[in-house]
């Protein structure tokens, strides 16, 4: 699914899936540099996120894989 991933003016990480108009912040993340790793959201999803490079600047659609959700 696409998904776009922000960090707010207030530096808290965000990610939008605009087919759903859901917006949820980050509260965990498997690894510290957010790529080839997991996030959870908010809602309780998991996300597979892609590897990219550690310089990737905010905001970018990625394709992630939704993995779980509580």
């Amino acid at each position: 699914m696409k998904v776009m991933m922000r960090r707010n003016s207030a530096g808290v990480l965000s990610a939008y899936v605009p087919k759903k108009d859901l917006e949820e912040p980050v509260v965990a993340q498997e690894k510290p540099g957010l790529w080839g790793g997991t996030v959870t959201l908010g809602n309780g999803w998991v996300l597979s996120l892609p590897e990219m490079a550690e310089t990737t600047t905010l905001p970018i659609t990625v394709e992630a894989k939704k993995l779980a959700e509580d």
